[in-house]
C-alpha cells in the first residue's frame, strides 16, 4: 500500500487527550503490544522538515524509520532525495529499489563489501563512508581493485567543536577535523585505484542532537543554547574551507550535513547541498524539548494491562524498550494515554513487566491498554514486526518493520 503524505489541514495532536484517545479507538481490535503511526502526524512532520529546509534537499536517515513503506512514502515527496543508511547490509537491501544510498558509518562487513564490489548495479547506487586510510586498506584486503567495481566513497569531516574551557563538544566520530586533514585524506583516496570520492559529510550532533529547552533545567538549557550559537559559525567556516579544499582534489556530487535539530543553520550554509534528517518525521519524546521546533508525536506503542497488584497500580506486560545513549530517565518510554500515569521509580519500564501508578492507574483494569512514546525514533521498530497506520480515525494498513521483513541489521 502507498501511504499518502499530503499536507494535513489540521493538527489533532495539539489536543493530546483527543489524539491518543482517537488512536486508542482506531486500534481497539489489536492485541498489544503493537505500534501505531498517525499518517496525518507523519505527513505534518514531513512537510515541516521541508519548510525548515527552505529548498535544501533532505536525505532520509533510515535508522530513524526502519519501515520501508514509510521510507518509500517520504521519498515520494519532492524535496526528499536519497537515504542515509546505517549499515552496508541495509544499504544493499535498500539499493535494490532506491538508487541513491549513502552508508552513514564506516563498514568492516566483508561479505557485504564483496557483494557491493561485484555488482555494477549496487556499486553505482551505494556510497561508503570513510575517515581513515585503514578503511581503504580493509576494502582492498577483502577484494583487490583489479577484481571489483569502483567503490564510491564519502569522506566524513568531524563536526564537533573544541570549545573553550569545556573542550570537546559533540560526538566522537571522524578523526578528520581540519580542512587540511580532509584534503590530505581526499588526496590519498584519489591516488588509490578502485575508489571514487563523490561526497563529504559532517554531522553536527552538538547542534542537531541536544535539547535546548529542557523542562526544569533552565540553566542547562541556557548553556546549551549558548554553546550552539558559538558552534554554528565555527563549523560553517570550517566546513566551507574543508569543502573547498576537497573540491580542489575531487569533483564532489554532494555535501551532507545537519540533522533534525539543526536544519535551519545547516541549510544556511552555501557549502552544504543536502541535509540528513529522520527523527523529526517520527517525533519521539526526546524531540519535545527544542526551542525552535516541535514535531508531532507520530508514533506510539501500546501495552496490555495484565495485573492489578494494588488499586492504584496497574501492571502491563513488557515495555522495557529503553533507548540508546547515556542511560537515564530520559531514555525510558513515557506513558501518554490514559492520562495521569507514571512509571514506578524503583522498577521503571521492565523487560517483562511495567507497573504504572498515578491517578490514571485506578481506572485501569485487566485487559485495558496503555499507550507510550519511545525516547528515540527508529529503535521502536526493533521491538515490533508491524505498525498500524491510522488515518481518518481508522486503520489504513498494517505495514511491516525491518524486523517484520526478517531483517535485523544492527
Amino acid at each position: 500500500m502507498t501511504l499518502n503524505l499530503a499536507r494535513p489541514p489540521g493538527a489533532p495532536w495539539l489536543d493530546a487527550a483527543g489524539y491518543w484517545a482517537g488512536l486508542d479507538r482506531a486500534t481497539a481490535e489489536l492485541d498489544p503490544p503493537f505500534g501505531v503511526l498517525s499518517l496525518e502526524a507523519l505527513a505534518w512532520n514531513a512537510h515541516s522538515l521541508l519548510d525548515r529546509a527552505a529548498g535544501t534537499s533532505i536525505r532520509l536517515a533510515t535508522k530513524s524509520i526502519r519501515v520501508r513503506a514509510v521510507i518509500d512514502a517520504v521519498l515520494a515527496l519532492p524535496g526528499f532525495s536519497g537515504v542515509l543508511a546505517y549499515t552496508l547490509p541495509e544499504a544493499l537491501w535498500l539499493a535494490k529499489e532506491i538508487t541513491n544510498v549513502v552508508v552513514g558509518y564506516p563498514t568492516t562487513h566483508r561479505a557485504a563489501i564483496r557483494a557491493l564490489a561485484r555488482s555494477p548495479l549496487l556499486a553505482g547506487r551505494v556510497t561508503l563512508m570513510v575517515d581513515a586510510v585503514e578503511q581503504l586498506d580493509l576494502i582492498d584486503a577483502v577484494i583487490p581493485p583489479t577484481e571489483r567495481e569502483s567503490i564510491r566513497l564519502c569522506l566524513e569531516l568531524d563536526a564537533s567543536w573544541n570549545a573553550p574551557l569545556v573542550g570537546h563538544f559533540g560526538a566522537w566520530r571522524s578523526p578528520v577535523h581540519t580542512p587540511a586533514a580532509a584534503r590530505a585524506l581526499a588526496e590519498v583516496v584519489q591516488a588509490r585505484p578502485g575508489f571514487s570520492l563523490v561526497g563529504l559529510m559532517a554531522y553536527e550532533s552538538q547542534i542537531a542532537g541536544l535539547v535546548d529547552d529542557a523542562p526544569g533545567r533552565a540553566v542547562f538549557s541556557a548553556l546549551v543554547r549558548r554553546a550552539k550559537l558559538a558552534s554554528i559559525p565555527e563549523l560553517a567556516e570550517r566546513r566551507a574551507l574543508a569543502v573547498a579544499a576537497v573540491r580542489e582534489v575531487a569533483d564532489l556530487e554532494f555535501v551532507n550535513g545537519g540533522g533534525t535539530g539543526s536544519i535551519e543553520s545547516t541549510a544556511a550554509e552555501a557549502a552544504v547541498t543536502e541535509i540528513a534528517a529522520g527523527s523529526g518525521l517520527v517525533g519521539p519524546h526526546l524531540f519535545d524539548h527544542y526551542r525552535g521546533f516541535r514535531p508531532a508525536p507520530a508514533v506510539g506503542f501500546a501495552l496490555g494491562i495484565v495485573r492489578k497488584p494494588r488499586d492504584d497500580i496497574a501492571g502491563a506486560i513488557g515495555g522495557g524498550w529503553i533507548a540508546s545513549g547515556v542511560t537515564g530517565a530520559d531514555r525510558s518510554p513515557i506513558p501518554v494515554w490514559p492520562p495521569g500515569l507514571r512509571l514506578m521509580p524503583r522498577e521503571g519500564a521492565g523487560e517483562v513487566q511495567t507497573p504504572f501508578t498515578g491517578p490514571g492507574a485506578r481506572g485501569l483494569g485487566i485487559g485495558d491498554r496503555v499507550f507510550l512514546r519511545h525516547a528515540k525514533a527508529g529503535e521502536l521498530s526493533e521491538h515490533l514486526s508491524e505498525i498500524a497506520v491510522v488515518s481518518g480515525g481508522r486503520i489504513d494498513a498494517l505495514v511491516p518493520t525491518y524486523r517484520g521483513e526478517g531483517r535485523a541489521f544492527l
